[in-house]
């Protein structure tokens, strides 16, 4: 039996879990409680490959994000498996890219694809490993026996039944409410979006019917953000007749939404879930961190809080989120782009004030990190060391400052901020100039390769 690889595909937004999911710290890094969806996903991994068998597809954005949350499971992850979209191409180009890079390595390996964003019951692994055979010469999606007639998912048809699974009659849309209670009458099944295949099943399919994705990965001239953005399923799986489905009888949640994560979360005697106080409240969905949430007759509704943004929605429209996210974006809001708390693959910071004139942050820096060498043309700069000891370049000098010591950085002077200790380093920053956005940073060095 050829060697399983495992592709992770962990490049959404999740848009439909704002605001606690943003797109620089989107839902599938999110660590609620224990590990991220992304580490549950990688520990799925690892149960049908070896770690050098595991490749992840993420925004370039997201890269640091994901190393730091594989090395927190005890892993490490090369630069060749690391697969880093300079622009999200939808989930055929990123598979495509996958495969072609696995090939490298093995051209016959059997490739299982996991989004990093579900919550599935590990006897799932069980019964994705027995469809392995079958993907030998067919593409294999992984359907879920409906538990409700959802509107929120894809459907898929079953059609003559062959080994552990069933030839695809057809792919459907996500549907109305009647049609899905159709669907669901008739035995359709919920598109998981989990595939297995062999890589040389996969190329054959993607050389006939997506010839020009093929050939741009043929070519060593390959500009990725050109290829177009489509789904595997609207790209191949809709065209081949080659595809077969098998249903997994594990529990499977796609988290994509604040009503999706209610249904898998631990409830109270009110059907409540989360820390509130109330008085006739029921069914109600509550992240509001630690400040005291009251609730006064309110069913059926989900209240969630962050430190910069509220969202207030019927738990039946949480699919619309998504739609009110867009609609901030094209005002141009940064509220969907970042939290507070923003992560550097050198540590964090937070904002903690901000108006005309001045900025005020709170950095927290990493042992060993150190932030880039960069200059600034329209803010100066004051640092106060609160915790730890900071290394601070400045104009060509050294400084070692200790808690309470502080240091002045003008406008126009290159500069640079290590942890070179053994504890975190926490720094108070207060910024003042006429324009305070992150991209007036001019860089000449970087340890992480950065722009």
């Amino acid at each position: 039996m050829s060697a399983v690889f495992s592709v992770i595909l962990a490049g959404g937004v999740g848009t439909r879990l704002w605001p606690l999911s943003r797109t620089q710290y989107p839902k599938q890094f999110l660590q609620v409680q224990g590990h991220s969806l992304f580490q549950e996903t990688y520990l799925r991994a690892l149960r049908l490959s070896d770690p050098d068998h595991i490749f992840i597809v993420t925004n370039e954005i997201h890269q640091f994000l994901v190393r730091d949350q594989v090395a927190e499971l005890g892993f490490s992850i090369t630069d060749e498996r690391l697969l880093r979209e300079t622009e999200g191409r939808n989930t055929l180009p990123a598979i495509a890219w996958s495969v072609r890079e696995i090939q490298k390595e093995s051209p016959d390996a059997t490739v299982v694809v996991f989004p990093s964003d579900h919550k599935l019951d590990e006897k799932a692994i069980d019964e994705i490993r027995a469809a392995i055979e079958l993907g030998e010469e067919n593409l294999v999606t992984f359907g879920i026996r409906p538990a409700t007639p959802h509107t929120g998912y894809g459907y898929i048809a079953p059609g003559e039944k062959i080994g552990p699974g069933f030839r695809v009659k057809q792919f459907k849309e996500k549907p109305d409410q009647k049609t899905a209670e159709t669907y669901v009458s008739n035995g359709y099944l919920w598109n998981s979006g989990m595939f297995l295949f062999s890589a040389r099943v996969f190329q054959d399919e993607l050389k006939q019917y997506q010839p020009e994705i093929f050939e741009a990965f043929v070519s060593p001239d390959l500009v990725y953000q050109d290829l177009p953005s489509i789904s595997i399923d609207y790209g191949l799986l809709e065209y081949s007749s080659r595809v077969v489905t098998v249903p997994l009888s594990a529990h499977w949640t796609d988290l994509g939404t604040f009503a999706a994560w209610y249904d898998v979360s631990p409830k109270d005697e009110h059907e409540n879930v989360g820390s509130y106080q109330g008085m006739g409240s029921s069914g109600n969905f509550i992240s509001t961190g630690d400040r005291v949430t009251a609730l006064i007759g309110i069913k059926d509704t989900i209240v969630v809080d962050t430190d910069d943004a509220l969202l207030v929605c019927r738990r039946d429209m949480a699919e619309q989120v998504g739609d009110l996210v867009k609609g901030l974006k094209k005002q141009g809001n940064p509220i969907t782009e970042f939290h507070r708390t923003v992560f550097r693959p050198w540590g964090s910071y937070t904002e903690l004030e901000e108006t005309v004139g001045y900025k005020i942050k709170r950095l927290n820096v990493n042992p060993g990190k150190r932030l880039s060498m960069q200059r600034h043309h329209h803010r100066s700069e004051h640092w106060v060391i609160v915790h730890g000891s900071a290394d601070v370049q400045l104009d060509g000098t050294h400084q070692f400052l200790r808690p309470g010591e502080s240091t002045y950085v003008p406008a126009g002077v290159m500069h640079r901020l290590a942890n070179t200790g053994k504890i975190p380093l926490e720094v108070i920053e207060v910024q003042i100039g006429e324009y305070l956005e992150e991209d007036d940073i001019e860089r000449t060095e970087d340890d992480f390769k950065r722009v």
